[in-house]
């Protein structure tokens, strides 16, 4: 077993490292093409910011798969399964429909057709639901038609939630991590723990949107250089959506009835992992909420479902007072409660330490939301540890404290040298980085 989790190793460290080297040249490529839009009315960073990332994790996605292909354990999945070609394929045609919308800003019905265009596409090449696995009653068969229609809705739907949850620095890919995480621990104690090969693909899938989701969140988180766009929302959506089908539609119960003691027992023990044919997705249960929500809300105001507005549920925490950041790890403490907790529930379900864990953290997420002006701090010693914007940002603030208390109390304040983006002010010693192209981008405050 040790093999394989070297293996999968290897293709997320790959599918990290390309798109992390991708997205510098993408960034440039956005500027140059002009896929800068000018900042609208929902928006809550506060300068224009290039798009089109999503070419770096389809480069990410593609370099994964092709590793993949060349590794002896790792191989069988493209030799016994059709789903990473049906993956690529529509995955590559999803991309395309938003590297054209980052740049033209295409209508909400004409994406609308191109992500349920891709999902056929998938379920063409085989990627669909054959069966829904029903605790208490066993596996109901789909017909050829029923199976199709479910699968491109809940591609669409998982494309559609990822595309909402887009709306901070940093959270869009963060949670869609999170989720590939939990899908890949899953997927994978089935696939080795009980054999079963069809869940191959889903654990492969999961480990290289990991890789897609990892590389691109340096330049994405606050405050980020560049937006994945949608050619990136939905192509990491349309990922997630079809490992989940992958491992929930394809994977047949019964060949975990001599594990689990029966059909209707295996039924039961693989409940997590068919609760997202109901959600659909349990795993980003919170961008589906997020979505749910948004229909409900625009359509009592007599609005249109894709017509944009400030009421998602990132917006709802900043307007709490919470920080840009701090909102970010508030949505991503509740996605890996809810992803992780599932993950932990599947495997010792019959385990009351975990229903009391799950509870607990509830509650410290709770506490979280209702202190929305505290702010941890890293001691001076730790400075080291914290990501060079972050130290910079803090030292830049406890200078304007140090600034504020000495004209308050009528001494005269020594001249402060200004400090642009991309520079950083340590004992009167600058050095100018490669983000002074934008002056403000440091600025205190400065949210997307």
């Amino acid at each position: 077993m040790g093999q394989p989790v070297r293996e999968y190793l290897l293709t997320l460290c790959v599918t990290v490292a390309v798109t992390y080297l991708l997205t510098g040249p993408v960034r440039k490529f956005a500027i140059a093409a002009g896929a800068m839009p000018e900042i609208r009315a929902r928006d809550v960073h506060r300068e224009p910011t290039p798009r089109l990332g999503g070419i770096a994790m389809f480069g990410g996605l593609c370099a994964g798969l092709l590793v993949a292909d060349h590794l002896r354990n790792l191989n069988g999945v493209f030799e016994l399964s059709n789903e990473p070609r049906a993956l690529l394929s529509g995955a590559a045609l999803i991309w395309l429909v938003g590297v054209l919308d980052d740049k033209f800003e295409l209508d909400a019905l004409i994406k609308l057709g191109a992500q349920m265009i891709s999902a056929g596409v998938m379920v063409m090449q085989g990627l669909t639901i054959l069966w829904i696995p029903v605790p208490g009653i066993g596996t109901v068969p789909l017909t050829q038609w029923q199976g199709n229609l479910l699968t491109v809705a809940l591609v669409v739907i998982t494309i559609n939630a990822v595309n909402f949850v887009d709306g901070l620095d940093g959270l869009a890919a963060g949670m869609v991590c999170i989720a590939a995480a939990a899908l890949f621990l899953y997927a994978y104690r089935i696939w080795f723990g009980y054999g079963i090969e069809s869940a191959a693909p889903a654990t492969l899938f999961a480990a290289i949107l990991m890789g897609m989701c990892l590389g691109f969140l340096p330049h994405n988180m606050h405050p980020a250089r560049i937006f994945m766009g949608d050619s990136g929302s939905m192509l990491i959506g349309l990922v997630l959506a079809a490992s989940a089908i992958s491992l929930t539609g394809q994977v047949d119960p019964d060949a975990l009835a001599l594990f689990a003691g029966g059909e209707r027992n295996a039924t039961h023990a693989m409940l997590p992992a068919y609760i997202p044919l109901i959600l659909p997705l349990t795993i980003i249960a919170i961008p589906m909420a997020d979505l749910v929500l948004a229909i409900v809300r625009r359509t009592w105001n007599g609005q249109s479902p894709f017509a944009a507005d400030r009421g998602h549920l990132h917006h709802r925490l900043l307007e709490l007072g919470h920080s840009h950041s701090r909102a970010v790890l508030i949505m991503y403490f509740w996605s890996g409660l809810i992803a992780f907790g599932t993950v932990a529930y599947s495997v010792h379900s019959a385990s009351m330490w975990i229903v009391l864990a799950i509870a607990a953290l509830s509650a410290v997420g709770l506490t979280l939301l209702l202190l929305p002006r505290f702010t941890p701090r890293a001691p001076r010693w730790a400075y080291g540890l914290v990501p060079p914007r972050y130290r910079h940002a803090a030292r830049a603030a406890e200078a304007a404290a140090e600034a504020a208390a000495r004209n308050a109390s009528g001494t005269e304040p020594e001249p402060v040298r200004p400090i642009a983006a991309g520079v950083s002010g340590v004992n009167g010693a600058t050095a100018v980085g490669p983000r002074s192209r934008f002056p403000d981008r440091r600025k205190a405050g400065s949210t997307r």
